[in-house]
């Protein structure tokens, strides 16, 4: 850049939102001497100023600055800040009088050498007041890859721009990208198809990303979320505490009694557990930033997943589990949000009374059984022609109650009243098959199946 370029345009300042115009209006031949006129500013300096009535006019919206010169270096990235008592903005303009920047820190990549002008405005028409610029050169670093505990400061110029990362160590680990220039969005990928990205998560428009990380190789990709940013960053990996005994165990055993710490970031989690004695368990699963979700899969088909019977958006599976080997997944309900929940295993009491999942139906009395997901079926002898009652209740999950045979079948939902059934028909003489279940299959609990029989004459039609 030229000292002897023409200053002949229109200064642009921001006073308050605005962009106003200040008429400075010279010839070629003058501008030298215009600049030389100018009071300077040494860059690594502070100067002090103040704007009164006497400053410069800005006649657009009523606002005062002062000018200043300044000498910056081709590569430099220069930081100019105001502080003091005035409300107001400082722009950098080049000997061309084209806009460069305008803020109160203003930070600039400079492409050529030469002089340059700083204009400090009033915020608007009442902003008077002394105050301190200070400008420096900010050292950046230009390489291409981020240590674990070594933050970077760098330069945005538009572009995304790609830092390896390695990790050494599985553990938990918190990436951020803050600036005060642009809008940071933060983008990860590694091993695996590993894949997380961030635009706001660490606040005034920083990005966060706090992960379980296995070793290896990570590719940082760092840029402004809408793709037009320019101005410094920091970039930093820190390891992340971890709560409890600081264990995460994202795979493995679970065993009754067992509770641990896993870290979801996208991947469904799988456990292995081991049932050697029949009983009742109920597994857990809780967290405060994801949605859980746990699916349980065992011998002879059985399977059962749950999304919030725990509440909060916690899950829990309670169920008769017969011995053997069962496949826990933990995983979200939906979305890619990622983070910390426990998973638990424990034993429960068995209800106080005798559980019958099969077998005959005897009219006038009442069984308990247990629904876990698969229908039961029960045999009904209709001796002679009878007004059959079913009733089919639960204080755990939605009844749904049928029954076939002769030729005839008949089901109810919420006869009986709130989720209960009751399912009332004129039935033949002959061998009926009951069919007790959950209105859904994620259902499961206890519930009640009761008979009465009442025999009758069979109108003709029937």
């Amino acid at each position: 850049m030229a000292k002897s370029s023409p200053l002949a345009r229109v200064i642009l300042v921001t006073g308050g939102m605005a962009v106003g115009a200040i008429a400075v209006q010279a010839h070629a031949s003058s501008t030298a001497e215009e600049l030389a006129e100018l009071d300077s500013l040494t860059l690594g300096e502070e100067t002090r100023g103040e704007i009164t009535t006497a400053s410069e006019l800005n006649g657009n919206d009523g606002s005062r600055f002062n000018r200043y010169v300044i000498s910056l270096e081709e590569g430099e990235i220069v930081e100019i800040s105001l502080e003091g008592a005035l409300q107001g903005v400082v722009a950098l303009f080049d000997d061309q009088l084209q806009l460069l920047d305008n803020a109160p820190i203003v930070r600039h990549r400079i492409e050529e050498s030469g002089d340059y002008v700083v204009v400090v405005s009033g915020a608007d028409a009442h902003s008077y007041g002394p105050f301190t610029v200070d400008s420096r050169t900010v050292e950046l670093s230009d390489v291409d890859t981020v240590a674990v505990g070594e933050p970077i400061d760098s330069w945005l110029q538009g572009d995304a721009r790609e830092i390896t990362l390695n990790i050494e160590e599985a553990g938990l680990y918190q990436l951020e990208m803050r600036s005060d220039d642009f809008d940071a969005y933060l983008e990860i990928e590694g091993p695996n198809g590993y894949a997380r990205e961030d635009d706001d998560s660490a606040g005034d428009l920083d990005a966060r990303i706090a992960d379980f990380l296995e070793p290896g190789e990570y590719t940082l990709t760092a840029r402004s979320a809408y793709g037009d940013g320019n101005g410094v960053y920091t970039l930093s990996v820190e390891p992340h505490e971890l709560p409890g005994d600081g264990e995460l165990r994202n795979d493995g055993a679970l065993a009754p009694g067992d509770s641990l710490n896993g870290w979801y970031s996208g991947q469904e989690l799988s456990y292995q557990i081991e049932v050697e004695e029949a009983g009742m368990y109920q597994i857990d699963m809780r967290a405060s930033d994801i949605d859980s979700y746990l699916v349980l899969e065992g011998p002879n088909g059985y399977y059962r997943e749950d999304d919030d019977s725990a509440g909060n958006l916690d899950a829990s599976i309670a169920d008769f589990l017969a011995p053997g080997e069962y496949q826990l997944t933990a995983r979200t309900a939906y979305g890619e949000s990622s983070g910390m929940f426990t998973l638990s295993m424990e034993p429960r009491d068995m209800p106080d009374v005798d559980l019958r999942n099969e077998g005959t139906l005897t009219p006038g009395e009442a069984l308990n059984g247990w629904y876990s997901g698969e229908p039961l079926t029960y045999q009904l002898e209709v001796e002679e022609s009878s007004l059959v009652t079913l009733e089919m209740r639960s204080a755990d999950f939605d009844t749904f109650i049928e029954v076939s045979g002769q030729g005839f079948a008949a089901s109810d939902d919420d006869g009986a009243g709130g989720t209960d059934s009751r399912l009332q028909e004129q039935l033949l003489p002959g061998t009926y098959t009951v069919s007790a279940r959950g209105f859904s299959a994620t259902g499961s609990g206890l519930f009640e199946l009761s008979l009465e029989m009442e025999p009758t004459e069979i109108p003709p039609e029937l």
